[in-house]
């Protein structure tokens, strides 16, 4: 499934679900170029779709801007030292 038509199935319009789909692009492309093992072959289809839910999850608070889009999305995502994902929800403060 393409990212479009992933966001094209939220409650957003048009033009917003073009905003979330460059917001991923641009947040994909960060993660491609970190070093993070995220995009590698075995983990990148459930990094993409992650990634894409914390953009939704972002947006949702009202935000629009690609660039906090971004961070915001990122900000979500973590990998723990057994290389399962773990969205920043699912971190307990210590």
């Amino acid at each position: 499934m393409s990212v479009i038509s992933f966001f094209s199935k939220t409650s957003f319009d048009p033009q917003k679900a073009d905003i979330l789909a460059a917001a991923f692009d641009a947040a994909w492309a960060r993660l491609e170029t970190s070093g993070s093992p995220l995009p590698g072959a075995g983990t990148a289809a459930t990094a993409r779709e992650l990634l894409a839910k914390n953009i939704i999850a972002v947006a949702r608070t009202g935000e629009c801007d690609t660039n906090r889009l971004v961070e915001g999305a990122l900000s979500r995502l973590a990998i723990d030292p057994d290389g399962q994902f773990l969205n920043a929800d699912d971190v307990s403060a210590p």
